[in-house]
């Protein structure tokens, strides 16, 4: 029995021989494949043996290994810079702003999105390459090698833009030239002088320099020179872009030693239209409309008074709604010189109605002593309607008639007083005291004078000031 069974197995495996030689010959680049991608990957993850569960790996897996593999990432170390210990590795910069998103006066700064691209060569990335294509790669393999620590002076702050996946691309050449490109939006600080504001001009830079590689380890240069620096056409609303332009320079530290470092340029000019509009148009019509008052009879206290109280009001609020949106600078801006100008002339006229009313008020009380207002005669209601007195409105027939008596009286004591005897000096009045009684006298006339006075000297005023700040 054990015999003829051996026989039966025989005869077995002398049937199936040929059919495995068939799927051996039929098969074979499938069986390579497979012992090759089992052997390599699973003895590179588990020091020689071989793990069946390796045949179910994700695709996009073994590609991301492969692509490692490829650029022998586990074989350097990258957390030292491409040449170490030798010459200062070049890195070439080149920027496209993107827009410039706002302009701060308040808080001296803008805020700018840009596309910052960086070049440089290693050459433990070099792979070979039979169609000499590069490779282009995202966020994921850039954590894996090393790239420059470039970051912005005075910012803020600034952040990655990462929708829908981080806006961060690597390409990676045959040769070990590598692209690195990344969009980043930064606010940074602009030292900003008011001096001139509103018209203005701001000269504000971005600075890129390295954080931890000074100049003899990391050489920072513009890739294309002056045309490194590109621009869409950007549109603001309070300024007009002049020039765009890049500068490179050291910076140096006392502790660490010389940077290099690159500067964006620009410089601003601000637009004047909205502040004429807001600031400007508003106050030259208080200034206007305080002349107002030049031409209401100087009785109408109410009206005048009125009127110059409103005008200084206004002023006051335009005043400090300007001085609201602007930083607290030490010192004399140009819109304060004309703001504080015009509001001295909109106090001036108001001086100048308390002055006319003074002196009329002088005047007519004069009057009232040298025409002898009887006992009965009431004062207070003769200066009810606007607080001057009117001799005017005072009946004269009410008062008692000069018998000629009194008029031979008078006429002696003006002729006493009209000729001086033999010997007495003439004491000539100041002319100063002079112009000021004949002004007294006569206060109708400030009115007048003011008329053309007022406006020809705030013309003489906008005349300096424009041909000094426009």
């Amino acid at each position: 029995m054990r015999v003829a069974f051996l026989a039966l197995r025989l005869m077995c495996l002398a049937w199936l021989w040929p059919v495995t030689q068939l799927n051996s010959s039929h098969f074979p680049n499938k069986r390579r494949n497979k012992e090759l991608y089992v052997g390599e990957n699973a003895r590179q993850k588990h020091g020689g043996r071989v793990d069946l569960k390796m045949k179910k790996l994700d695709s996009t897996k073994s590609l991301l290994i492969k692509s490692e593999q490829l650029l022998r990432i586990e074989d350097h170390d990258f957390a030292m810079r491409p040449g170490f210990g030798g010459s200062a590795l070049p890195v070439g910069v080149d920027v496209q702003v993107e827009s410039i998103d706002s302009i701060s006066e308040v808080n001296m700064d803008f805020t700018m999105t840009l596309y910052l691209r960086h070049y440089w060569q290693d050459d433990r990335l070099a792979f070979p390459s039979s169609s000499n294509k590069s490779r282009t790669f995202d966020a994921r393999l850039v954590k894996k090698i090393w790239v420059p620590d470039v970051f912005f002076v005075h910012s803020k702050r600034s952040f990655i833009h990462d929708t829908t996946m981080e806006n961060i691309m690597l390409r990676v050449y045959p040769d070990g030239n590598i692209l690195y490109s990344v969009r980043i939006t930064v606010t940074a600080l602009c030292s900003m002088d008011f001096s001139s504001f509103p018209l203005d001009t701001q000269n504000c830079s971005l600075e890129l320099e390295s954080y931890a590689y000074n100049e003899n380890d990391l050489m920072l240069y513009w890739k294309n020179g002056n045309d490194s620096l590109r621009t869409d056409e950007i549109v603001l609303s309070q300024f007009f872009i002049e020039d765009f332009q890049p500068s490179f320079g050291l910076a140096f530290y006392s502790s660490t030693g010389w940077y290099n470092r690159l500067y964006i340029n620009f410089i601003l000019r601000r637009h004047i239209f909205f502040f004429m509009l807001q600031t400007y148009f508003p106050t030259m019509l208080m200034v206007m409309l305080s002349w107002v008052s030049f031409w209401i009879d100087r009785r109408a206290v109410p009206a005048r008074v009125s009127l110059g109280i409103t005008t200084v009001l206004t002023m006051s609020t335009i005043i400090t709604g300007v001085s609201a949106s602007m930083p607290q600078v030490s010192y004399v801006k140009a819109v304060d010189i004309y703001l504080w100008a015009s509001f001295l002339f909109v106090f001036l006229s108001v001086i100048e109605y308390a002055a006319v009313n003074y002196f009329t008020t002088v005047e007519e009380m004069k009057k009232l002593k040298r025409a002898k207002i009887p006992t009965s005669y009431n004062a207070a209601e003769a200066m009810a309607f606007d607080g001057c007195f009117h001799d005017n409105e005072i009946d004269l027939a009410s008062l008692p008639a000069s018998t000629p008596n009194t008029e031979r009286n008078i006429q002696s004591r003006n002729s006493t007083v009209s000729a001086p005897t033999e010997g007495t000096r003439l004491h000539r009045k100041h002319p100063l005291k002079r112009n000021l009684s004949f002004i007294m006298s006569n206060s109708y006339m400030i009115d007048s004078f003011s008329r053309v006075l007022f406006p020809l000297a705030y013309l003489l005023f906008n005349i300096i000031y424009w041909s000094m700040y426009a």
